[in-house]
């Protein structure tokens, strides 16, 4: 198995402006440390400064607190990509455009952030904002019944060719025993621990220079999810089946629970 160290929580020039998520770490970081510490493979890091995009795994509806506070650890702010009707709530909608998040349209029932209909629309708020967002490239919580990643959808890696804005694979191991696939509660306790690795930023030579059309977009996803298992297996200390599992050959609806 990868070896795995504690890492102290870093501080780069992001996370030292005052911004809402001071208020949202105060609040829940102290609670969250108490159910999770966190092991990072030695080489988790991520870009001190400048934008990024962050494709992990996804087996777990806590994932997103588990990455946003991994993220949070390593010195960067965590954004997401958000449905535009949460930012007309009250409140809520506020604290939403104050902590960077992304709104993104819906086009009919299925949100366009699944596929990224307007990449560089996100890609400009990354961009101004010097920001990083969390991606999750499967869409939804894998299908794969021991929880290696699935096929992935093009999402995260058409944000990146169409702005060049680095794309880093992720996985992390162990929120599941915090809250299962589809559980209903949270098991605080004994305290959980989450390993991590964050990897290099995905070399995209080999897509330069080429028209962007389906083909290219699914060669990268492929490359994109073999990076983020592979990095898996390390957590894990086992190699993921030969095939990844692909729900529609398994009669299983890609989004919602099953």
């Amino acid at each position: 198995m990868t070896k795995t160290v504690k890492l102290r929580s870093l501080s780069g020039p992001e996370k030292r402006k005052p911004s809402m998520f001071w208020v949202l770490a105060s609040l829940t970081l102290p609670a969250w440390s108490l159910m999770v510490r966190y092991r990072f493979t030695p080489n988790s890091k991520l870009p001190k400064t400048g934008p990024f995009i962050l494709a992990p795994n996804h087996f777990s509806e806590i994932d997103p607190i588990a990455m946003g506070a991994a993220v949070w650890h390593l010195g960067r702010v965590p954004r997401f990509l958000a449905k535009e009707s949460l930012f007309k709530i009250p409140v809520f909608g506020w604290m939403l455009r104050k902590s960077g998040q992304i709104p993104v349209e819906r086009a009919g029932a299925v949100m366009r952030s699944t596929g990224l209909d307007n990449p560089l629309s996100s890609a400009s708020k990354l961009i101004e904002s010097q920001g990083g967002v969390i991606v999750y490239p499967e869409g939804t919580l894998t299908r794969d019944p021991d929880l290696w990643p699935m096929r992935g959808k093009s999402g995260a890696v058409r944000l990146a060719l169409e702005s060049g804005i680095p794309l880093i694979p992720a996985a992390h191991w162990g929120t599941q025993e915090l809250m299962p696939r589809y559980g209903k509660s949270i098991r605080p306790f004994p305290r959980k621990t989450i390993e991590v690795a964050i990897g290099d930023p995905m070399d995209m030579s080999e897509f330069r220079d080429r028209h962007i059309d389906q083909r290219l977009i699914n060669e990268a996803t492929t490359k994109l999810m073999n990076e983020i298992t592979k990095l898996l297996e390390g957590l894990r200390g086992e190699k993921a089946p030969p095939e990844r599992w692909d729900p529609s050959k398994h009669q299983q609806n890609e989004t919602g629970r099953f």
